[in-house]
């Protein structure tokens, strides 16, 4: 049974999108993720890069990969991997106290000692009192904690999301400790939009499609990221345009009566910006920054199945995820979206080859997130796909397989695998063009 300190698959644990799993696969998957979390640190370098191996292996597992595909991704994964710091048990009793416990928080150092100190709250209390106390309460200690989860391109938040998704209260300690290493100034844009927004759950007139469209129209908005920009959410938008950035993000709201609406609308949102912001004659590639928004869309089935998360955290969960897809479009120049890209596309592979694909592929698991997350999407906007354009739904019918088709022959092409900062011309400088492939 897994427990806050063991990782503990079972075929039971197929998360919200499978092609299935297998029950030995479930059996590598359990001791490589728990020799990943007794001996590597959430980051796998100084500069706070992330270890994902557990996110690959739980996709690929998710996908149907066999145990020996489970092992041998995690064989190439670990080669570059972090030893963790030891732990401080005096640290750890310290973080106990709340007034105490920021002081620790923003400082990789601490990770093994945050870990430690989750797994014991989740052993007292459980996920869901957890949840509610650490990120969901709104109060200071909360708020901050949550803040750090939308951090470092959303990686946080992805983690917790394989936590929940897959009933492993470990990997939900780890998302918890991860959230807390991150820093806070992500909290810059995302509390004053909820501020100006007024509340939480008011009825929003406009969908993340239309304003997609504003965004894109706002030249000061566009102009405010720059190609020299270290981050081009902290250093260019919120630097030269960030009331701008606030009006636009404000708007984006989900009422109670439109939940399931809204959170499809977000996914076929994001799924349709990074896979149509495309530069022909160029190869096809997927933006880096991007395909992370795609990636984590599909937990938000996960947690919204969480029984004690209130009505009111989840909307304000989506809430904050639909603003943060704004703010990451922008970031990248506001790209145009060339939606014949995907429509013209020519599929040559059903749903299990491209699974196939991604499942023995060479990467560290970004690909395969990003097809499962595609696949899923599909699933969760079929209901909603009649609406079209004015409903906020541009991806549809084939639509989706031409994408996964797209994701598997991109990574497979000349050069380097995702396009970085797809709005500006230097980031396709190194890119062929198709007549040359």
């Amino acid at each position: 049974m897994a427990k806050s300190t063991l990782i503990a698959l079972s075929t039971a644990d197929t998360g919200v999108f499978s092609a299935g799993v297998r029950a030995n696969s479930a059996q590598a998957a359990s001791e490589v993720l728990q020799e990943n979390m007794e001996n590597h640190h959430i980051f796998f370098n100084e500069e706070g890069f992330h270890n994902h191996i557990v996110h690959h292996i739980l996709t690929i597992y998710a996908l149907g990969a066999t145990p020996e595909a489970i092992k041998a991704a995690f064989e190439r994964d670990k080669q570059y991997q972090r030893k963790p710091f030891p732990v401080d048990e005096s640290v750890v009793q310290a973080m106990s106290d709340k007034s105490k416990f920021k002081q620790f928080t923003g400082n990789e150092r601490h990770y093994s000692n945050f870990l430690v100190y989750f797994q014991r709250e989740l052993d007292a209390k459980g996920v869901g009192p957890v949840l509610n106390e650490h990120l969901f309460a709104e109060d200071g200690h909360a708020d901050d904690l949550l803040v750090r989860m939308f951090a470092g391109f959303l990686h946080p938040l992805i983690h917790l999301g394989f936590g929940v998704e897959f009933n492993q209260p470990a990997i939900v300690a780890e998302a918890l400790a991860q959230a807390a290493v991150h820093d806070t100034w992500i909290g810059d844009f995302l509390l004053p939009a909820e501020k100006a927004a007024g509340r939480i759950g008011k009825r929003g007139e406009k969908t993340l499609l239309q304003l997609l469209d504003e965004v894109r129209g706002n030249q000061k908005l566009v102009n405010s990221v720059q190609w020299p920009d270290s981050n081009k959410i902290r250093d260019g938008i919120l630097k030269r345009a960030p009331d701008e950035m606030l009006r636009y993000a404000s708007q984006y709201t989900v009422s109670a009566d439109r939940l399931e609406e809204k959170l499809a609308e977000m996914i076929n949102a994001v799924v349709y910006y990074t896979t149509t912001a495309q530069r022909p004659p160029k190869q096809i590639k997927f933006d880096f920054y991007y395909m992370h928004c795609v990636n984590c869309s599909i937990f938000f089935p996960a947690f919204f199945a969480i029984p004690s998360l209130s009505l009111a955290s989840k909307i304000r969960l989506l809430e904050w995820k639909g603003r943060m897809d704004l703010a990451m479009y922008v970031s990248r120049a506001s790209p145009k979206l060339r939606l014949d890209e995907v429509t013209n596309y020519k599929s040559h592979k059903g749903w299990k080859a491209v699974f196939d694909s991604v499942v023995n592929g060479k990467d560290d698991g970004h690909v395969s997130k990003m097809t499962r997350a595609v696949a899923h999407g599909e699933n969760v906007c079929k209901p909603f796909e009649g609406g079209g354009k004015e409903k906020g739904f541009m991806i549809a019918g084939d639509m989706w397989l031409k994408i996964g088709n797209m994701i598997v022959d991109s990574v497979d092409s000349p050069g380097e695998r995702w396009v970085r900062s797809t709005g500006f011309d230097e980031a396709w400088s190194k890119f062929e063009d198709r007549s040359h492939q």
